[in-house]
Order: structure tokens, then sequence, then C-alpha cells
């Protein structure tokens, strides 16, 4: 097969928009210590904002924090919170509050994933899933709207497109993320009065994700499906997720709420299942090697 002609490059986030649009302003974001979300969080930081990241892994988030003040000049706390616990995610927004008096824009990203069909899939693993990512939205939202309310600030809520097309191996991730989209609908609908906007961004392949590590199996015939369905000739990184976050929170979307907004190249319109189908339902244990342990 002859090359592609044309691969559209990755653009820097700052040489599209002015950096000091978010000044002022205060970003809270669940997840924010490792891939997508810490990438959605620079962005936001590089633009003038401070930001609190929000994990379980205290230690990764102190470092991801250093990190984040270095590359941008701004200020970034690390705050220990799982967001299955609504008590720790409003102790989280406290201490956001005594540092910077403010909540302006949320990230609601923590999520988590993996491979297992439904017929193995245990009932705590498909709670824990949507338990962290629905329930999670639902509860970072509770602890934050009324700081947010105060500020006419903005959700951004990340989901995914697995559940636009039957996925094999990923119902919890599906009905996790379907729930997600269907709450910023209606969050936008009941806070639009209060000048709260909400709207969802749902990545396409992304490449060099702890999520395409873990979804996508490591194959030349894996790649090449990858490749084939990338109508723009490669995958998504982490930058185009970045563009699209300061797009969403900055006022050039003002009239923008409960969307939903795919990055992805335009995979989805071509996108078939990644596992050989059906023998990868037929026999689960002959992709063993890319399913990941239950939780």
């Amino acid at each position: 097969m002859a090359p592609r002609a044309y691969v559209q490059p990755v653009v820097e986030t700052t040489t599209i928009f002015n950096p000091a649009i978010f000044k002022g302003k205060v970003l809270f974001c669940t997840g924010g210590g490792s891939g997508i979300c810490r990438g959605m969080t620079e962005a936001v930081m590089r633009h003038g904002a401070d930001a609190a990241i929000v994990g379980r892994k205290l230690d990764r988030l102190t470092q991801t924090s250093k990190e984040l003040e270095k590359s941008t000049g701004r200020k970034c706390i690390p705050v220990q919170a799982d967001v299955r616990d609504p008590a720790l995610l409003k102790a989280a927004v406290a201490k956001t509050i005594e540092t910077y008096g403010r909540i302006d824009y949320v990230i609601c990203g923590a999520a988590g994933n993996f491979l297992a069909p439904i017929s193995t899939l245990s009932e705590n693993a498909f709670r824990t899933v949507m338990e962290i990512d629905t329930i999670g939205t639902f509860n970072t939202v509770k602890a934050t709207l009324a700081h947010v309310r105060q500020a006419k600030g903005s959700y951004i809520h990340v989901s995914a497109t697995l559940h636009y097309k039957a996925s094999p191996f990923q119902v919890h991730v599906s009905a996790a993320k379907a729930g997600v989209d269907a709450l910023s609908g209606v969050l936008a609908v009941e806070e639009g009065p209060h000048g709260v906007r909400s709207n969802v961004i749902a990545p396409g392949p992304i490449a060099g994700t702890e999520g395409m590590d873990r979804l996508t199996p490591k194959t030349p015939e894996a790649q090449a499906r990858l490749d084939a369905i990338s109508p723009l000739g490669r995958l998504g990184a982490i930058k185009d997720i970045e563009h699209a976050t300061v797009f969403l929170f900055s006022d050039a979307a003002a009239f923008i709420t409960g969307q939903v907004l795919v990055v992805d190249g335009g995979s989805e319109n071509l996108r078939t299942v990644s596992l050989p189908y059906p023998q990868s339902v037929l026999d689960p244990e002959s992709v063993q090697k890319i399913i990941k342990p239950r939780l």
C-alpha cells in the first residue's frame, strides 16, 4: 500500500490561543495526575489558570504538580481523594477554595478501564467502573457546583466513543460513559440558567496513553487497523484533547453547552471491532494476553 500523501500535523496549543485567556481562573481536575487529564490541566494552566489535581495516588499527584508548575509558571496543588467518596471530594474542594478562593472550571476525568467479556466480568468489576466513571462524575459535580455557579463557570467531562457502537469486552465502560454523557446533558439544561455550561470531550484513539496501551493489541495487524481508520492519517495526540479543552472553557464556546465533542480524527466513522471477531468472543482465552485482571 502506498504511503499517505498527507498527515495532519500536531499543532502546539500555545500557537493558537491567547496565553492569558484564563488569567485569574482556577481549574479543579479529577484524574489530573497522568495521561489525558494531565495534558488538559497543563493546557489550561499554560493559558493563565491555577489548578488543583485530584486522585488516589498522592505521590504521583505531588510529582505531577511540581512538573506542571515548572512547565507553566502557575500554581498547582495536589489533593488526594477518591471520587467514589463524596466526603473526600468535598474536602478536596474545601482545600482548593482555601488555597485559591474560587473554582471556575472542572474537568471530570477520573476513570478506569480494562478488557473483559460479560461472561467473565465480575459484578464487583462492573460496579467499580460505574462508581469511578459515572458516580464519581456525579460526586464531583455535587462537590463543586456551588462554586462553579458562583463563578458562572464550566464543566468538561471526559468520555469515550466506545458506546456509540457495541464494543466487545467493554460493557462496563460503555455503560459508564453513556451515563456520563447523559449526566452532562442534564447538567447543561438545569444549570444553564445559573450561567454554568457543561460539555463532554470524547477522545478517540489517542497515542501514548494508558488507555491505548491497555486496549490495543500489540500486533502489526492491530496497528494497521488503527492506521486504516484514521482519515487524517495519524492517531490522536494528547495535544488534540488539550486544544478542545481550551476551546470549550474559553469564551469562544460561550454559546456551546450540552454537547459531546468527539476528538478522533474522523476514525469513529470507520471504526470496526479492534479484536478478532467472532473468535475473541467465542474463545476469550485466545486474547487473554491483552485482557487485564478483573477488579
